[in-house]
């Protein structure tokens, strides 16, 4: 595994052929966060990304080397500011399938790279716009991240213990699974309509509209009378105490998922505590219940609670961090972690059986693909000494928008 202040080798450029997406070409205008992510999952699936970078580097302090979210891709840098800069970006939606853009509404219009531009050039392109707040709305020009937008959407206030604020889950339920997910959905869905009709669309992948939607079982869960609407009181959210995560006797930490009834009896079994208990259906006991479960989760270490409940239909497993991950023996046989280039990370998913999917080189180092993308794509702008007169004042800096 690589560490800090070394360099990572590198496999060979990324070239078409590999994964179900071989032969889609795709445009990412740099940004950060979800549209990265996004465009890191269609390369893992075969597709031919070309990301835009600006000069001047990424706007995050990540060395380049690392960010993995840049993996199966080539890069060119424009300066999009520049005058002849939209006209480079201009000539490769002309022979794309999708673009990716992440800026604040308007901004892509303004600097001359905007869908109705695009679609000019190119009627049968489909152009992904990632954002937080959406195109439209009050607070569509505001700046915000993955915190904020999921604070919006209820999803933040699910989680968590009663008594203590919500802890933000990093940046994965909001910009990954409310953002990038489904804007991926959103372009492979319009693509396969362009390929029928032979019109291209916007798609506007709002990670509040995403995130919402991820919520959709537990609203009507609520609508049911099945869920309450606070933290820690529900079957699903750590009120449940067959539904949580207990401490171990080293400080470590068991997640336990024993929602039916065989799995249920199976855990308390192997936990032995399968005597005097609470009716697990008993809300009102689950207090008691959950005290029981606590303090015999105590009496063990992470590792021989592991043990003891391995190859059982518990549905108990240890609580794993970052580093363990990649080692425990379920994964590894899986290969659902990979060491590529001196890092390790996750491998592509999900997986295909006739055009499996890989990681088949590091993280695109900006600009080093630029001979190549012009030769593979024709786009000879791409070799011209690019302009350095300015645009219009009317082009604003560019901004992420999530």
């Amino acid at each position: 595994m690589a560490t800090a202040g070394t360099t990572p080798r590198h496999g060979p450029p990324t070239t078409p052929g590999h994964g179900p997406l071989t032969g889609v070409r795709v445009v990412e205008l740099a940004g950060i966060g979800p549209g990265p992510f996004a465009a890191m999952l269609l390369a893992d699936l075969g597709a031919d990304v070309v990301r835009v970078d600006r000069p001047g580097g990424p706007g995050l302090g990540i060395d380049p080397a690392y960010d993995v979210t840049n993996r199966n891709k080539r890069s060119v840098v424009i300066d999009l500011k520049a005058a002849d800069g939209p006209e480079r970006v201009l000539a490769l939606a002309a022979r794309a399938d999708i673009l990716v853009e992440g800026y604040r509404p308007g901004v892509a219009e303004r600097l001359g790279v905007g869908p109705d531009t695009c679609h000019a050039r190119n009627p049968r392109l489909v152009y992904g716009r990632m954002t937080g707040w959406g195109q439209e709305g009050p607070l569509a020009h505001r700046a915000g991240h993955d915190i904020a937008y999921i604070a919006l959407t209820g999803t933040l206030g699910m989680i968590g213990a009663p008594d203590q604020p919500p802890p933000p889950p990093a940046n994965l339920l909001g910009d990954y699974a409310g953002g990038s997910l489904y804007l991926v959905v959103g372009v492979l869905a319009a693509l396969h309509h362009a390929r029928v009709s032979g019109t291209g669309q916007v798609v506007d992948a709002a990670i509040v509209d995403g995130t919402a939607h991820l919520s959709a079982m537990i609203h009507g869960m609520l609508a049911a009378g099945g869920w309450q609407d606070r933290r820690g009181a529900n079957l699903l959210d750590g009120g449940c105490p067959f539904y949580g995560t207990y401490v171990t006797a080293d400080g470590r930490h068991m997640a336990v998922g024993a929602l039916e009834p065989q799995f249920y009896e199976r855990f308390v079994d192997l936990l032995g505590i399968d005597g005097e208990l609470p009716d697990r259906h008993d809300v009102a006991r689950w207090g008691e219940l959950r005290e029981a479960v606590a303090t015999r989760f105590k009496a063990r270490t992470r590792d021989e609670w592991t043990a003891l409940f391995e190859g059982s239909d518990a549905c108990v497993a240890p609580v794993l961090s970052l580093g363990e991950a990649p080692h425990y023996p379920h994964l590894a046989a899986r290969g659902t972690f990979a060491d590529h280039g001196g890092i390790t990370q996750p491998a592509p998913a999900p997986r295909f059986s006739a055009t499996p999917a890989t990681i088949r080189s590091g993280p695109a180092q900006p600009g080093a693909d630029t001979d190549d993308v012009a030769r593979d794509w024709d786009v000879p702008e791409l070799l011209r000494p690019p302009s350095t007169d300015p645009q219009p004042s009317s082009h604003p800096q560019r901004k992420a928008s999530s």
